[in-house]
């Protein structure tokens, strides 16, 4: 069973850095894509970023230039480096893989909050 363990959440004041990690374990299929998306409250969950096996990265426009994304193949973990945070990126945010298993589906993690200070 394929498990997503998320970290790195936090109160944070506008202006300042947070660095997400995830790490999937229990997959028996090679990892194809790992992102992350967020949901703030009264609104709908949003993709932030996501990374292909390749490298391929594509962000949303809100986070450009101020979020990472990376990825360690062999740790099976992605990161999203996150700066300049304003209070509109206050969110739960969770971290997603899909596998080269033919299915196309997604897995999840069970989130981590985000908190930015005016």
């Amino acid at each position: 069973q394929v498990q997503l363990v998320e970290s790195g959440g936090g109160l944070v004041q506008a202006g300042g850095s947070l660095r997400l990690s995830c790490a999937a374990s229990g997959n028996k299929y090679v990892i194809k894509n790992m992102g992350w998306h967020r949901e703030a409250p009264g609104k709908q969950r949003e993709l932030v970023a996501g990374i292909t096996d390749g490298g391929r990265t594509n962000y949303a426009d809100s986070v450009k230039g101020r979020f990472t994304i990376d990825r360690d193949g062999a740790k099976n973990t992605v990161y999203l480096q996150m700066h300049s945070l304003k209070p509109e990126d206050t969110a739960a945010y969770y971290c997603f893989v899909r596998m080269w298993d033919g299915t196309g589906r997604d897995y999840w993690g069970q989130g981590t909050q985000v908190t930015v200070s005016s």
